[in-house]
């Protein structure tokens, strides 16, 4: 099944993902858009949709992961579903340790030397995708590569690339923007 960007970008719209006034984003910057994933990954036919085409990006680009790899809470559907695409299992990464249970960071298994493919849904600076990534190579993952729905094209790109991780995504802000402003 080969799926357009267009696609995805009128379905992210369709779906009310994308929205316009002003917004405060994680990485403290102000935008006059906003693109809320979670609308699109609680959506079966989008989340469906973001895994197909994550799952044909991971194709086209040779990428074979042992793992695949959400952070919680908003990628975990996505590395889910890319996860039932692809039959690779996927890991759960917490921002913080929990004070009681396991109080592990990562949850699923993960070996030591697992090449892992960290899925993002949203990236601008991609501050919390360098904290993820830190932790699963402090627990014996190789992390090369990630992959976002939505690249906005706030120096993300860039921010992994200087800890030797190449970002790849779906779509960029400007792309789904453009002509709608």
């Amino acid at each position: 099944m080969v799926i357009k960007m267009s696609e995805i970008s009128k379905a992210l719209e369709e779906c009310g993902a994308l929205q316009f006034g002003e917004f405060t984003l994680a990485s403290g910057a102000k935008s006059d858009y906003y693109i809320n994933i979670k609308k699109a990954s609680t959506n079966p036919r989008v989340l469906y949709l973001i895994s197909q085409l994550m799952a044909e990006k991971m194709q086209a680009e040779g990428i074979c992961p042992d793992r695949i790899a959400g952070v919680v809470l908003g990628s975990i559907p996505l590395a889910a579903a890319l996860s039932m695409a692809t039959g690779i299992p996927f890991v759960m990464v917490r921002k913080e340790q929990k004070s009681h249970g396991t109080m592990k960071l990562i949850e699923g298994d993960l070996v030591k030397g697992d090449k892992v493919l960290v899925v993002e849904d949203v990236i601008t600076t991609a501050g919390s995708s360098v904290q993820a990534i830190s932790t699963l190579r402090e627990n014996g993952a190789v992390v090369t590569e990630i992959m976002t729905v939505v690249d906005r094209e706030g120096g993300g790109k860039e921010n992994l690339a200087g800890i030797g991780v190449s970002l790849l995504s779906l779509i960029k802000g400007s792309e789904i923007v453009k002509g709608r402003r």
